[in-house]
């Protein structure tokens, strides 16, 4: 152990970091002290990874930088005071809602605690939606395992949940002509790794499958097992089908520390009363080390890794088929670099940026993000002009200094596990992730009771329809039976007063603007909801039994009308 501590010492010194004191704490390293700067913060991490711990706690401060803190949601009172479940999951991401889902194969009572107003958020609709093909994860890692699992069983998935799924493929450009010398050992690691179908392309075979192409390429290699899919429709499909098979899903649910007994937790403290739980399953993203720390188990620190994106109007993706990237060697080692990728939708995406950022929540966008997202990205498409933007958002990655995730149960609370640092490809891993832990928890529960199959388990989600996708006699046929699929809302994506209305009703209730946006798309379209938010509202008052000025654009106080200025048919001011 001493050996490694002085690796660190050795490491820290070098970068010149010398008010940082390095410490064991059980199998890890804990970093004490202060620097001046966040990147001192974020050099100091990475410095001491990878030498031979089991994960990196960075405690040390910077003056003049202070943590903003999590969302909250206001306090609900104690209406989960008591509640008890065999397993209880904390956080509503692809990877939470996922682990649900494969949970209620089991006859357990299982509950999933979010502390936003719906599920998929956070990172798990802030991101690009590309099932990654396992290459760029390192061999051995837990990234590289999952994916190439994970990106095999989403076909299955898709199928079972019924969300859209295209298998489009990755075109990896090279910018310089000597670069593929080194082709070979590619197509032998990807091998390797099992990547399944690489090929290698000439100059003139990447024109020929995508015409428009940047002409800075030189050739590359196509990736046939590279997938799309809408991030938050996959997330909320999960989420459904988890609650169509029993699981409880509590929204707005903060969890705020733990009861511990003979080194297990017996109860979760949340802003709507202690739950019980006979194994808890950590999957809060960016917020993960913290929920370890309620269990005095945080062997690991998460920092954020802030990427932007670009949205490209629909009328352009018909220019490409596929992923496009052009990796620039040695540029950030830790990301993959962005590209350009079509969506399931039509649309194409520019992006996403890397940056390390001090807040979690940070899903700010800057005029300097968005100028790299151009002069990187948007050239890999000859026709894209900038003008071709809708629009841009950003989410922020869960990551750890060791760069791999964490998926294991823990080594010092009896009932814990650990689903954390799930940055990318946590996506594309997502169902392998969810199937392993769903094994280590029922490995937990039998220790002192039978876990039995559930034999009521329905693996297929419960499906609306999309106009958009149906012929127009399939339209007629359904406006028939509900003339309120006739009624288009959203004209730009083509979404009906029938699909928002079967959002607001599903098993996971869309209550607010950005959730039926989730759902079903409305205001994702060219206009960003400018012609269609106030019929929305107008719906989502009715089918709810609210006054529209309670309509909520996402989390609690998210109000977008500030009250009525006339009273409903008297044409009288309200004040008067």
């Amino acid at each position: 152990m001493a050996e490694k501590l002085e690796l660190v010492a050795k490491g820290l010194k070098k970068l010149g970091l010398t008010g940082v004191y390095p410490r064991e704490w059980r199998s890890s390293i804990v970093l004490e002290g202060e620097v001046d700067s966040w990147q001192g913060y974020i050099d100091a991490g990475y410095a001491a990874a990878g030498k031979g711990y089991k994960g990196v706690v960075n405690d040390l401060r910077v003056p003049g930088l202070e943590p903003l803190g999590e969302y909250l949601p206001p306090c609900q009172g104690g209406d989960l005071a008591d509640k008890s479940y065999d397993v209880v999951i904390i956080g509503g991401g692809v990877i939470g809602c996922a682990v649900a889902r494969e949970l209620t194969r089991w006859d357990l009572r299982v509950a999933l605690l979010e502390k936003e107003d719906d599920v998929a958020k956070q990172a798990s609709s802030r991101n690009n939606g590309m099932i990654h093909p396992g290459l760029a994860a390192p061999s051995g890692s837990k990234k590289h395992s999952y994916n190439i699992r994970g990106n095999r069983m989403y076909t299955e998935a898709a199928k079972e949940l019924g969300f859209e799924l295209q298998r489009c493929g990755s075109t990896v450009m090279m910018e310089k002509s000597y670069y593929s010398l080194a082709l070979p050992l590619v197509r032998y690691k990807a091998l390797k790794k099992g990547v399944e179908g690489m090929d290698i392309l000439s100059r003139r075979e990447v024109v020929r499958r995508e015409p428009n192409a940047t002409d800075m390429q030189r050739g590359g290699v196509f990736l046939p097992s590279t997938g799309v899919v809408a991030p938050y429709k996959v997330t909320v499909a999960y989420a459904e089908n988890a609650v169509e098979n029993g699981a409880d899903l509590h929204l707005n649910t903060v969890v705020l520390g733990f009861e511990m007994e003979h080194g297990g937790i017996v109860g979760i403290k949340t802003n709507r009363g202690l739950v019980r739980a006979g194994v808890v399953i950590n999957a809060a993203g960016v917020w993960a080390d913290k929920i370890a720390g309620f269990a005095d188990d945080r062997f690991f620190s998460i920092h954020g890794r802030k990427g932007t994106i670009a949205i490209v109007d629909k009328a352009m993706g018909p220019t490409q088929t596929g992923v496009l990237a052009l990796p620039r060697l040695g540029v950030n080692s830790h990301t993959k670099g962005g590209g350009l990728n079509p969506t399931v939708e039509g649309n194409l995406l520019l992006g996403p940026t890397a940056i390390e950022v001090f807040q979690r929540e940070d899903w700010s966008t800057s005029a300097e993000e968005m100028e790299f997202l151009l002069s990187r990205h948007l050239h890999l498409n000859k026709r894209l002009k900038p003008r071709d933007i809708i629009t841009y958002f950003a989410g922020v990655r869960a990551c750890t200094f060791d760069e791999d995730f964490i998926i294991e149960p823990s080594e010092h609370v009896s009932n814990l596990v650990h689903a954390a640092g799930i940055q990318s490809p946590g996506l594309a891993s997502a169902p392998a992730i969810a199937q392993d832990v769903g094994a280590m928890t029922v490995e937990i529960l039998q220790k002192n009771r039978e876990v039995k199959v559930n034999p009521a388990f329905n693996p297929l989600r419960r499906l609306t329809p999309q106009l958009a996708k149906l012929s127009f006699p399939e339209r007629g046929e359904i406006i028939r039976k509900d003339p309120a699929y006739g009624k288009i809302v959203c004209r730009c994506e083509v979404i009906s007063e029938g699909e928002i209305i079967d959002a607001i009703h599903s098993a996971v209730p869309a209550t607010s603007v950005d959730a039926v946006k989730r759902r079903v798309r409305a205001g994702m379209g060219r206009c960003q909801g400018g012609f269609c938010t106030p019929a929305l509202l107008e719906i989502l008052a009715r089918e709810t039994g609210k006054k529209a000025v309670e309509v909520t654009k996402g989390r609690p106080g998210s109000n977008l009308l500030a009250g009525e200025t006339k009273a409903l048919g008297g044409g009288q001011d309200e004040s008067s």
